[in-house]
């Protein structure tokens, strides 16, 4: 259960990563208000699965979520380069991610 918060604490991080771009310098109400509570959510979600597991595993899983999903979003929704290369280190930090948690001495609760 714990990697599932994490995983959401992840997905909330893409979230407000990707609605940084949509206040444009927190100058828009709404978009900023939402990148806030994003934020808020997935800070609290990760601060309540580092309880349960390691720190150092779960904030790199967290952010290799959030940079994966950020990178994806960004080609998807701001016609970021979509370059071979590019996708090929997207991938690498996958690979990361999953290599941590498999590695990370933890059960999958």
């Amino acid at each position: 259960m714990h990697w599932i918060i994490l995983f959401v604490a992840g997905c909330f991080e893409i979230a407000w990563a990707v609605g940084l771009k949509y206040t444009e310098g927190f100058s828009k109400l709404w978009p900023s208000i939402f990148t806030i509570v994003c934020m808020v959510v997935s800070m609290g979600l990760l601060a309540y699965a580092v309880k349960y597991l390691p720190v150092g595993t779960a904030y790199a899983v967290w952010t290799g979520i959030g940079a994966v999903g950020t990178a994806i979003l960004g080609m998807i929704l701001f016609n970021e380069s979509k370059e071979l290369v590019r996708i090929f280190f997207i991938f690498l930090i996958v690979v990361g991610i999953v290599g941590l948690k498999i590695f990370s001495g933890q059960s999958a609760e």
